[in-house]
């Protein structure tokens, strides 16, 4: 095979690929149809409510830093909560460590409990998780994660608030 038909089919390959795994974002970005929020605040409620930090994730959808949060490295069983609105999110049998410097789960202790969106910030597609009572935003979910699910939940410590069981 000549040169140009080698760089041919491997861009084609490449174009092929790149479909496929659009195919799958979509797949796996499609949000939950829009619902109504159970709990709903102003921005001033909220701010009060809220540490700066928690203010600056949950609600204008900023990141702590990796490896700072105090659920990272946290080992005790319970279920973590929105710390807005003390909605259950996660249980930890479900957390595990990826070495991402954020707390990370397999899977939601309910599905619904959860609203998933698209964001194409900083130039990438990610898809965003919410919590479906409050709106706030905790993470990011990732297809990397272990099996049974093999997603990746990457939340941050400043979203969640830990009930020791």
């Amino acid at each position: 095979m000549n040169y140009p038909m080698s760089l041919l089919l491997l861009a084609l390959l490449f174009l092929s690929s790149l479909g496929a795994c659009q195919q799958a974002e979509k797949k796996q970005a499609q949000s939950h149809p829009p619902m109504k929020l159970k709990v709903e605040k102003t921005d001033a409620q909220w701010r009060q409510e809220l540490s700066p930090e928690q203010y600056k994730v949950l609600r204008e959808k900023g990141t702590e830093r990796a490896f700072t949060g105090k659920y990272n490295d946290h080992k005790e069983k319970g279920i973590y909560r929105c710390a807005a609105c003390n909605n259950e999110l996660f249980s930890s049998e479900t957390k595990f460590d990826s070495g991402t410097g954020w707390p990370s789960f397999y899977q939601p202790i309910d599905e619904d409990a959860l609203l998933k969106e698209t964001d194409r910030t900083y130039g990438m597609t990610r898809t965003e998780v919410l919590c479906n009572h409050c709106g706030g935003h905790l993470g990011h979910v990732f297809p990397d994660g272990p099996k049974p699910t093999g997603l990746r939940y990457c939340i941050n410590s400043v979203s969640l608030a830990f009930e020791k069981k």
